[in-house]
């Protein structure tokens, strides 16, 4: 009684808890599996109160899918960070992706976004800026042809995950990802000089 009177208090907390319900159903069953009735059930909010909050069951789903968004620009800062401190090689990739890989959460909510970015422009937005941003983090050391080789396998690897039992070996996506980097081009320490040492040559030039 206590939390459904503060919810009648609080109707952001309330659209709230309702959009974090779906967002955990999406990933769970999949976003063409989820009705008003489930996540009413899930937020345990009265059944009108979904469509209180959200005209139509699209309406709720983009909602709930931007909320999981959110959590993916978590994980690839995360990934930046990581690759930042530890180095850009098939090894460092190799742990994070596995790592990935064997939360199941982790898969599921990375290809629910995926998949409603193919029929959503703005996530399709979204989807293609976290590719990018993933090519960004490895350029520099390996190349772009090579950073988007990475990203193009990752992008595979985590659809394998969802469709079998048990993710792949972190052997293999090592031994992988080293087929598809080959040498550095320059090592991080270089990339980085080589990065400071472009911003000091265009601040030094003259102004026209």
């Amino acid at each position: 009684m206590t939390v459904t009177l503060r919810r009648k208090r609080d109707p952001e907390g309330r659209r709230l808890a309702i959009i974090e319900a779906a967002a955990e159903l999406i990933v769970e069953i999949g976003g063409d599996a989820i009705t008003h009735r489930k996540v009413a059930a899930r937020a345990g909010v009265p059944l009108g109160a979904t469509t209180q909050y959200f005209d139509t069951l699209d309406d709720l789903r983009d909602a709930a899918v931007r909320h999981l968004s959110v959590e993916v620009d978590a994980r690839i800062e995360m990934i930046r960070r990581t690759v930042e401190r530890d180095g850009a090689s098939a090894r460092v990739l190799a742990e994070i992706l596995h790592r990935g890989l064997i939360d199941a959460h982790t898969v599921r909510l990375d290809r629910a976004v995926a998949t409603a970015a193919i029929h959503d422009p703005q996530l399709h937005g979204l989807a293609r800026r976290w590719s990018a941003q993933l090519v960004s983090f490895l350029a520099p050391v390996h190349g772009e042809e090579r950073a988007t080789a990475v990203a193009i396998f990752i992008d595979g690897v985590m659809w394998h995950a969802l469709l079998n039992d048990a993710p792949l070996p972190q052997e293999l996506i090592e031994s992988a990802l080293t087929g598809l980097l080959g040498t550095p081009a320059v090592t991080p320490a270089e990339a980085s000089v080589s990065h400071d040492a472009s911003v000091r040559t265009d601040r030094e030039k003259p102004r026209v």
